[in-house]
This record gives structure tokens, sequence and C-alpha cells, in this order.
């Protein structure tokens, strides 16, 4: 399996960027699909996520109303839609795929729950 995040980039506070992420390698009907982020010094944290269901999505706190998350199922792709960029938003961005047993359940919002990453593409938002 292999995931490959690409979109990120230099911005300014404000501005917008839209991430994308593409599995390979299997069958990703049965994933949930995330972002998680990781700023120098800090632990890795969840951004948003979606179920096998793509209504079903969840936020993290600070990007709720700024960020929007999408997927196609069929082309194995999952997209983070980022507007309204802060400097707080400026980390490395993992794309994550994990199991999910239902198809109306919520993805999980926990790093451990995810069973495979891609290598990680870099948002850097200047103030």
């Amino acid at each position: 399996v292999q995931l490959q995040a690409s979109g990120g980039g230099l911005v300014q506070a404000g501005e917008s960027l839209r991430l994308s992420c593409t599995a390979s390698g299997g069958t990703f009907s049965n994933y949930a699909m995330g972002w998680f982020r990781q700023a120098p010094g800090k632990e890795r944290e969840f951004v948003a996520a979606i179920g096998r269901s793509t209504s079903i999505t969840s936020y993290g706190g600070s990007v709720r109303d700024r960020f929007t998350i999408s997927r196609d199922t069929a082309k194995n792709t999952v997209d983070l839609q980022m507007n309204s960029l802060k400097p707080d938003d400026t980390a490395v961005y993992y794309c994550a795929v994990g199991r999910v047993p239902n198809y109306m359940s919520a993805p999980a919002t926990d790093k451990a729950k995810y069973d495979y990453w891609g290598q990680g593409t870099l948002v850097t938002v200047s103030s």
C-alpha cells in the first residue's frame, strides 16, 4: 500500500491550499481516509477524516469551518481544501487510511487507528 500526498507549499495568511492524496496497492472502500499534521517540536495531531460514507466527516477543533475534506472512493483519493490559512497551520501534513468496520461508522481521530501513512507534504503559512 502506498499513499502519495501533494499540494503543499508556501502561502500567506488568509490564502487557500488544496492537498490531495492518492492511495494505491489495495482496495480502500472499507477504509476511512484522514489527514494529520505535525509541526516542528509538536506531536502529530488530527486534522480531518472522512468515513466509508462520504457524508460522515470529523474535524479537529482548530480547523473546523476552515477546512473541508472530501474523497473519491472510485479513484482512491482524498482531498483537503484549506481556506483562511493561519501561521499556526504550518506543518507537515500526512494522509492516512484506516479500516472501518461499518459503512456508517465515524472515522477515527486517533492516529493509532490508521494503518497506512503517506510521506507528508509541507504547508508553510507566512504572516
